[in-house]
Formats: C-alpha cells, structure tokens, sequence
C-alpha cells in the first residue's frame, strides 16, 4: 500500500530547505539582538484554554480547532496559536518572580482546519515574539521594531506596517454600540457569517473580505478611544516616527483574536495577492490575569512562516542552499583507512566532507560529486598513495593537483577559502 500525506500538511525538504533556514536564522539573530529568549511549548494544551484566550465565538474555536478527548476523558486541542500557550507556561512556571520586563520568542507547528491553499495549510508554522510586562507603547513600539529588523534579515523590502487602536474595555463599549447601530442598516446586505458575528463578535465585521465596501464606511475606532487610549495611540505613532520606522493607518484592522486591545498591527506584503497578511499582532493586557495569572500587561505578534517564505519567493530572495557540500571524497581501490583519515581530519577543521559509500567507480563518483555541488573532490588511490601523493580537483575549474599527503588537509582547507569565507 503507497500511502501519502494528509490533506493540508507539506514535506519540507530539498530546495526549501533553504529558505526555511534563513527565516529561522533570522528569527534567531533579531531575538538575540534585542533580547528575546526562546520558549517552546507543547503542541497539545487544555481545549479550555484557547477557548477562553482566543474566543469562544472566533472562528478558530468554533470551526478550526483539531480537538479531542483522550483515554483519560481530558478535552485537549493541538494548538491553533501561539501566544495562549506562552502565556500558561508564563504563569504555571512562575515566570512572574523573574521581574519585568520579560522578552520571549517562539517557533513552531500550528493547526487549524481550513481549506488547504497556497500559503494555508492545516499543519502550519509560525513564530512569534511575546513581551510581558508594560503598558507603555515603548514596549508596542519595541516589538514592531523587532518585526520590521527580523524582516529585512530575510530580505524582504516591499511590505507596509499598517497599524490601528481598537482601545481597552473602558472606551470600546461605545465603539461596538456605534458598529452595531451602523450595521443594524445593512443586516440584509452583509454575508452570513457577518450575520451571525454581528450578535457574537462585532469587530469582526470589519474584517470581512466580501463586505468590503459596507466596512469602509463604518465608524473609525480611533474616534472612539478615551484619552487614556488617544495618548497611547499618539506616543506609539511618535515612537514610530523616531525609530524611522513607516506605517499606514487602516481603520478596519480589528485581528481576528479576542484578546486584543489598544494595539493592533499587521504587516502586508503586495507580492502575495488578497491573502497578503504575512504577520501581525497587538496589545493584551487581560490575557494573563483571564487564564489565571495576576494582571500584567503584554504585547506581541505572530508570522506565519510559510506565508514569509510565499513573500521571500516573489520578491527573488536568492537563499543559500541547506548545505552547502565543500568537500567530496573518492576513492579508488584498498584505501578506505586513509580517505577515512582525510574526511575525519577536515571536518575536524569545520568543513562538510561527503565521502562515497556506495563503492562506486571513479567517474560515478565524480559524477555525484558534481551533482551534490561539491566544491573540492579530494581522490585517494592506491597508485597515488604509493608515491605518497593524493589529487586534488577543483570542481570549477576542473584543474588537479597532486599534493604531499601530509600537507592534503592544509591545501584542501586554503583551496576552499579561497571560494568561500569559512
């Protein structure tokens, strides 16, 4: 029986390989420049706590989580997001008595069952930088620097920060009052889905994809905000503004999360079409103190990894390949011992030495050597060894040399810097 991978999942090898190296490389580099420290949480987690992280009227609870009951009668989901279970690994481990500011960073799989599409998977991967501690909008401001510097590490040039406030729950009752009394005119008009949130989760409306232009027209959030929020807002946009970083106001940004307040982000990318979100995120000062923590003040984002890289790709980020092969070792005739010696002594000086196993001839040898893309092939043969000599080919240029075998190493290592710096 062939069997084949599930709808909505991906094998990630070869080619990409590359790319996914670059984002995790750059992820990592930006965390360390700022200070965020990685944490990885388990896949699985409590259903209840996404259902009161996320929403219990989200779509991701109500239509996309993977969830189930396992032999022990415990209701478990794999996780849809990232932020709720950093949050209660935050607060089951007491991370509290760390002080604040605290800075973290995650990557990993997700799960959501959508409709599989380019860029959309049900298995997918994000990472996400989470901040704890502050109210202040120098700690937004932070996390959108993080986001925009990780994004250049990529490569990436054509995306737009675009930004919004939605305010906190003192100020945003009036807000939803004034969207339900705008709405209340166009109930006949809207999809179903925007029917059934408009009682459950009016923000929502707002970011329909069918009902565009109803949402164009709707009440603006910012004119809503009590002065506690106008000022917040005001300072973000300030900070922004020193930090050199641009941006675009769009009224309609709410993020599809309830947990969200003042702040809300998202970045674009113009090469991906209608699906061009590729990371966003906000503010959530009631997040900890909702899943049973004290009250402290957070704030963060999200990026899916597949949709960077979809962004990488149409831009023509040019990445390095997964491994880059400097050395190829052959091996002709009863001198397995010696080649052995070579490859080990070489990668002892941190080069990739690949060296035939499958006792193949020379030119079938040379021939994987060629396909691997190795830059050096180092040739041991019994001949060559009785007049205590290797050869060394450069896989450029075609020119051999024939080398002292006590001096092989060194003029191997001085051959590959010379096209690489190691």
């Amino acid at each position: 029986m062939k069997y084949t991978r599930i709808k909505g999942t991906l094998d990630i090898a070869d080619g990409d390989l590359g790319y996914w190296y670059v984002v995790e490389n750059a992820t990592k580099k930006v965390a360390s420049l700022y200070g965020y420290t990685e944490i990885r949480t388990p896949i699985i987690e409590p259903t209840e706590l996404f259902v009161r992280s996320v929403g219990s009227d989200t779509d991701i609870v109500q239509k996309e989580m993977y969830s189930f009951e396992d032999k022990g009668g415990r209701k478990i989901s794999l996780r849809p997001e990232g932020t709720a279970p950093v949050v209660r690994a935050f607060i089951e481990n007491s991370m509290i008595n760390k002080g604040f500011p605290q800075r973290m960073f995650y990557m990993g799989p997700m799960f959501r069952y959508e409709r599989p599409q380019k860029g959309r998977q049900r298995q997918f991967h994000q990472l996400g930088f989470e901040l704890f501690g502050s109210e202040s909008p120098l700690a937004d401001a932070e996390i959108m620097a993080v986001l925009v510097k990780m994004l250049r590490e990529m490569g990436l040039m054509k995306f737009k920060l675009v930004i919004n406030s939605i305010g906190c729950e003192k100020c945003r009752p009036n807000y939803k009052r004034a969207l339900k009394e705008y709405y209340s005119h166009h109930l006949d008009e809207v999809c179903d889905d925007c029917k059934r949130r408009y009682n459950t989760n009016i923000l929502r409306l707002l970011d329909c994809k069918v009902d565009v232009e109803i949402a164009k027209a709707a009440p603006k959030s910012v004119d809503y905000l009590c002065d506690e929020c106008a000022e917040h807002y005001q300072r973000l946009k300030r900070y922004l503004g020193i930090l050199g970083i641009e941006y675009e106001e769009d009224h309609r940004l709410v993020r599809g999360l309830d947990y969200y307040n003042r702040t809300v982000f998202e970045v674009r990318h113009e090469g991906l079409g209608g699906q061009d979100a590729i990371a966003g995120g906000g503010r959530y000062d009631g997040l900890i103190e909702e899943l049973g923590g004290p009250h402290i003040p957070a704030v963060g984002f999200a990026a899916g990894i597949e949709r960077l890289i979809l962004a990488m790709k149409a831009e023509g980020v040019e990445v390095p390949p997964a491994i880059v092969h400097h050395v190829y070792i052959a091996h002709i005739g009863d001198v397995v011992e010696k080649a052995f010696e070579i490859a080990e002594d070489l990668r002892r000086k941190n080069l990739t030495v690949d060296m035939d196993v499958m006792d193949r001839k020379l030119s079938a040898q040379l021939k994987h050597a060629d396909r691997i893309g190795a830059l050096i092939v180092v040739i041991v043969g019994e001949n060559e060894l009785k007049k205590g000599v290797i050869i060394v080919k450069d896989m450029e240029t075609g020119e051999q040399s024939e080398v002292d075998e006590d001096f092989a190493v060194d003029f191997v290592i001085d051959k590959v810097r010379e096209k690489i710096q190691l």
